[in-house]
């Protein structure tokens, strides 16, 4: 039954792409149900595990800012309607909508699969981002603590790596964090998506308020941790308006350093947020797509590499120019440089040599 569920973000958990069969909606069955989904119990979350055989992802987009990346989980319980991870959920058979939200998985050898790699001769050192995807401090972390592994790894082979995260459960490492920025190996950037309370329970209905990330930024950078905000995604007609406010808050607490992206509606994404949008604004629907279009050359979405990340047009240039503005009115503009040299590979074990060419 199709419907908001108080805790989630999609309306809906169509299929994906990929399913092998696809199913017509009873119309009348829908109709019928309707009456009961007050009656409805929350959506629950399911683990799985996820037995990949390796954990670096190699990147070879050249728009974005890393090589190699790390997703400790595939899904994520955050909710973000936007999130632009969920089409992934299509290779797993699985709906890109709430079945993203509540069916995850993790990887439990994740620290044994990355040294592995990580010792391999021809491995070359460059900084590992994690929460490229999805974040890793989704709830299910508390419990699992996959992310915290990883960087006990990563400390101990002194590796560098980034983070992104709107998860308040950062802080919980922050032990780890600082050792590893008292070597110049990490830095941390705070996704900011809005001031606004109401619309940040719409729109990610799991996360940490905007106070409580804005209170991470401080607690980040009080213990020398380099921090900035990645204010994303930006949406034309819902939260522009408060971009200048968040990059100034994000300042007053600490951060040296911001970025910010476009609205981006891959595949199933697109139809998602639309249902989403004219549930919760419709007043705004038209008027937020409209704008959408003028910075996307007509359609919704543009894959295109450095365009997919800003827009084009009138007002995807006048967004770039308000955000300058702000960056160098704040000093958010400070570029952190990650020691790779103190990179210590591992030694290879009999049992790491045998999960490397399993």
């Amino acid at each position: 039954m199709d419907g908001e569920v108080k805790g989630r973000g999609a309306l809906s958990n169509p299929q994906g792409r990929f399913a092998r069969a696809q199913r017509e909606p009873d119309a009348d069955a829908l109709a019928a149900e309707a009456a009961e989904v007050a009656a409805l119990p929350k959506l629950p979350t399911h683990r799985h595990i996820d037995t990949a055989r390796s954990i670096i992802a190699r990147n070879r987009s050249p728009d974005l800012p890393f090589s190699q990346s790390i997703n400790p989980y595939r899904g994520c319980e955050h909710g973000c309607i936007y999130c632009y991870a969920r089409p992934t959920h299509a290779y797993l058979d699985l709906s890109p909508g709430r079945d993203f939200e509540t069916e995850l998985y993790y990887k439990p050898n994740a620290r044994d699969l990355l040294r592995a790699e990580l010792a391999a001769p021809r491995y070359m050192v460059s900084p590992i981002a994690l929460g490229t995807n999805t974040d890793p401090y989704q709830p299910i972390e508390r419990d699992l603590r996959v992310t915290r592994g990883i960087l006990e790894l990563l400390l101990e082979l002194r590796h560098p790596l980034t983070i992104v995260t709107k998860g308040t459960l950062i802080l919980r490492d922050l032990d780890l964090l600082a050792e590893l920025a008292k070597h110049d190996l990490v830095a941390v950037n705070v996704s900011l998506t809005t001031l606004d309370n109401e619309l940040k329970r719409r729109m990610e209905p799991r996360t940490a308020g905007p106070q409580q990330r804005l209170n991470m930024v401080g607690e980040l950078a009080s213990r020398g941790i380099p921090t900035g905000v990645l204010v994303a995604p930006i949406i034309p007609g819902l939260n522009d308006n408060e971009l200048e406010h968040m990059l100034e808050a994000a300042a007053q607490r600490g951060a040296c350093s911001a970025g910010y992206v476009l609205l981006r509606l891959p595949h199933e994404v697109e139809s998602l947020f639309g249902e989403w949008l004219r549930h919760h604004y419709p007043e705004r629907a038209v008027h937020v797509e409209s704008l959408l279009r003028q910075m996307r050359g007509g359609t919704l979405n543009d894959p295109a590499f450095f365009s997919r990340q800003r827009g084009n047009g009138p007002f995807a240039e006048l967004l770039r120019a308000r955000f300058e503005r702000a960056r160098r009115a704040w000093h958010l503009n400070r570029e952190v440089a990650l020691c790779t040299s103190l990179f210590s590979p591992p030694r290879e074990s009999t049992s790491q040599l045998e999960l490397w060419h399993a």
